[in-house]
């Protein structure tokens, strides 16, 4: 049997852009676009030039090299013609290789949205299409609302598809805009479509508002559709559309899509989709979900002691890809459900070479879970498990010792009579036999701890200057009068490590000290640092 091609279409840099709290830069929409270039995706859409000046300004060159750039945009506005449309001459000054125009295809939004006839619609698709081939652009027709509009007048919702088809558009694109309709619903809609424009021109683009969007795509394929858009991570308006991430692991790596169709997306390329995910969420300054498909920290991630087992002896037991193909890793959680097979496999993660039956694992399992229960979790701070079993083994040297320190937070009036909050911390360090004093100013009272703490440490300030704090988090884990706080702290260094440490205590302040603190140490073993 024959391969066919799958096309792919992202549309993060128009659509992802709705997503509430994400806003691109110039420069950040150039770095994702080079991003989705070298991934293979076959279509980059940049977003809606003449809409907005970051948009004009990204289409004033093409941004890709392999993939087509497209433009998006409306179809012809009601009333006037498709020459005396500033919106349709912008996608066609765009440097772009393509234009995506959304068009109404559900009778209601014809007649409510842009007051107009059914007719005078399907003329500006028709025309827009025209317009744009005519200046030798690749045309694609988002059809906004499809799903909804069959429902509602399945004769109309098709003559928008066969107009736009027959017009001249590459594809033509089914879109559940309102992200409502189900798989079976998808499969028999997308068949029915077929009947009128050949599957190899029709597209899926699908919301993710019932949590169905990569089921939907999925579904769309096999009913004939070979286009399909999305976006990375899952990016978009409400709830976000169809994460790319997901569809290009499944599509590769199940046989049941992976025998049938090709991609743009080499194995090579999809060795670091994990990069890619995580790349983009560090360009938007969010945080990676841990638990997604594919690429997320916690994907091949083994916490109860009886899978971590199984997992050791043979990963296919609880894994159904191999986490190298995607970029990914296998990791074995240290946790107080964990028993002895999760600690070895940690263990010989971090560098520990201890063997089996060794009676050290058991006395790092007791004391694990000792600290557990009152309050760390271990499987999101690597760096403080790290610590942890260098101290209980011997191997941590006296690097510093924090004799004392004292935050103080004032709230007063500035010189110009503002009303501010000012942050002082002082620490007392012993380094050998040298006693440090350092005092800092800060925008909380952990970052004037943080600035205080590594603002002299001796001889082994050098070793410690590349530090960067790139994230902190902070959860109760018990209520009450009697609350404890958990701090999670994020470093990173010149050499682009990250790593992970925790503090845990009544009293917030010292929690955040005691991660810091550890962080420090987790540096300095790193670093080979000696007395």
């Amino acid at each position: 049997m024959s391969r066919e091609r799958i096309t792919l279409f992202d549309t993060t840099l128009r659509d992802g852009a709705q997503t509430t709290g994400v806003d691109f830069s110039l420069d950040d929409k150039k770095a994702i676009a080079a991003l989705l270039d070298r991934l293979g995706i076959d279509y980059v859409e940049g977003g809606y030039p003449g809409a907005n000046p970051l948009d004009t300004t990204f289409f004033a060159e093409k941004r890709t090299k392999n993939a087509k750039f497209t433009a998006f945009g409306m179809t012809k506005r009601a009333g006037r013609s498709v020459s005396n449309d500033p919106g349709v001459a912008a996608l066609l000054e765009a440097h772009a290789d393509a234009i995506c125009f959304v068009a109404k295809s559900w009778d209601y939004h014809v007649r409510v949205a842009l007051e107009t006839s059914l007719e005078e619609n399907l003329a500006g698709i028709h025309e827009s299409v025209e317009a744009a081939r005519a200046r030798g652009r690749e045309v694609l027709v988002d059809c906004e609302h499809f799903f909804d509009g069959y429902k509602a007048n399945p004769d109309y919702a098709l003559s928008c598809v066969k107009t736009a088809y027959e017009a001249g558009a590459r594809w033509v694109v089914l879109c559940d805009t309102n992200g409502g309709t189900l798989p079976r619903e998808v499969s028999a809609i997308v068949a029915a479509v077929t009947s009128v424009v050949p599957g190899a021109h029709i597209g899926i683009h699908a919301h993710d508002d019932c949590g169905c969007a990569v089921a939907n795509s999925l579904a769309a394929v096999e009913a004939g559709a070979r286009h399909i858009q999305g976006t990375l991570n899952g990016l978009g308006e409400r709830c976000g559309n169809a994460n790319l991430i997901t569809l290009i692991g499944a599509l590769k790596l199940k046989d049941s899509y992976a025998s049938r169709f090709d991609l743009g997306v080499t194995d090579e390329a999809l060795s670091g989709l994990t990069h890619v995910s995580r790349q983009v969420d560090e360009i938007l300054n969010r945080q990676p979900n841990r638990h997604a498909p594919f690429v997320g920290a916690s994907a091949f991630a083994t916490k109860a002691g009886i899978h971590a087992s199984a997992v050791l002896k043979d990963p296919h037991t609880y894994e159904h890809v191999e986490p190298e193909v995607v970029g990914n890793a296998r990791k074995v959680l240290v946790s107080d459900q964990g028993g002895q097979s999760n600690i070895l496999a940690e263990l010989k993660r971090c560098g520990f070479e201890l063997e089996k039956g060794d009676p050290r694992i058991a006395r790092v399992l007791d004391e694990v879970k000792r600290k557990e229960a009152q309050g760390f979790a271990f499987e999101g701070a690597d760096a403080s498990f790290y610590v942890l079993v260098k101290r209980m083994l011997g191997e941590v040297p006296a690097f510093f010792d924090v004799e004392r320190f004292s935050v103080n937070v004032e709230r007063r009036f500035n010189a110009v009579g503002e009303l501010v909050t000012a942050s002082e911390a002082i620490v007392k360090v012993r380094v050998g036999d040298e006693v440090l004093i350092s005092a800092a100013e800060g925008n909380g009272p952990v970052n004037a701890l943080d600035v205080a703490l590594r603002k002299d440490l001796g001889k082994y300030q050098h070793l410690i200057q590349d530090l960067e704090l790139v994230d902190y988090k902070v959860r109760i884990y018990q209520g009450g009068s009697d609350a404890v706080t958990r701090v999670l702290i994020e470093f990173t260094d010149g050499s682009g490590e990250r790593w992970t440490t925790i503090g845990v205590s009544a009293n917030i302040i010292d929690a955040s000290f005691q991660a810091l603190t550890d962080s420090m140490v987790y540096k300095l073993l790193r670093s080979k640092a000696s007395l």
